[in-house]
């Protein structure tokens, strides 16, 4: 379930590179909405409380504008690559009511039979959902399963109201167990005869030693 977080905006007036540092380094972060047939309206959303409701996956924001008040979820976030910071946010007009498309983490659960390891093929799905009920994501166990077991992405229980958009077909995860590469196991030989090549000249080293004394 998402969360409806209230975010007051204020008209943006200034635009350009320039304008944009200027805004961020007051803690603001710009942002565009759009939607609905409504022409963009850019505007500036207040920095820190931003970043905190965006460490949400499809969270529900109240925007408000002055008097004007709008349901939107964020549709792309823009970071600076090497600091990581938010730098530009599209939020996208929703009504209540209306089902949206939106791409849903999966979470893997439980644990599969001991030996095995789990190999997540699909980190996503796509759903189609209520704007005002999108999930933060699906829930999807593995307790118990064996190699060679495969989980598509039509086997997997949606949230209530949810329909697949995800090929029912796609791969999502799959079980198997772990192998040595060739490589390991030409070096797991390689070890092994230098063990032994180890404890027989131990071996020869600890008979000299005894000739030696009985002499």
């Amino acid at each position: 379930m998402s969360d409806k977080l209230k975010l007051a905006a204020e008209a943006r007036t200034e635009f350009g590179k320039g304008a944009a540092r200027r805004a961020r380094a007051g803690g603001q972060i710009p942002a565009v909405l759009y939607g609905h047939g409504t022409d963009p309206v850019h505007v500036l959303l207040p920095g820190h409380q931003t970043m905190l409701a965006l460490k949400h996956s499809n969270a529900l924001f109240t925007i408000t504008l002055g008097d004007a008040t709008e349901l939107a979820i964020a549709k792309d976030v823009q970071r600076d690559p090497v600091r990581r910071i938010i730098e530009h946010v599209d939020l996208l007009i929703v009504k209540k009511g209306e089902k949206i498309t939106v791409d849903v983490a999966v979470h893997v659960v439980g644990e599969s039979y001991p030996g095995t390891i789990h190999v997540l093929e699909h980190s996503s799905l796509q759903i189609l959902a209520e704007a005002t009920h999108l999930p933060e994501g699906i829930e999807v166990s593995i307790e118990g399963l064996t190699e060679g077991a495969k989980i598509h992405a039509g086997e997997i229980a949606l949230p209530s109201g949810s329909e697949l958009v995800t090929d029912p077909e796609a791969l999502v995860i799959a079980i198997s167990t772990p192998r040595a590469s060739a490589a390991d196991e030409a070096d797991a030989a390689a070890d092994a005869e230098n063990a032994a090549a180890q404890s027989a000249a131990s071996a020869d080293a600890a008979a000299a030693d005894a000739d030696t004394e009985e002499e």
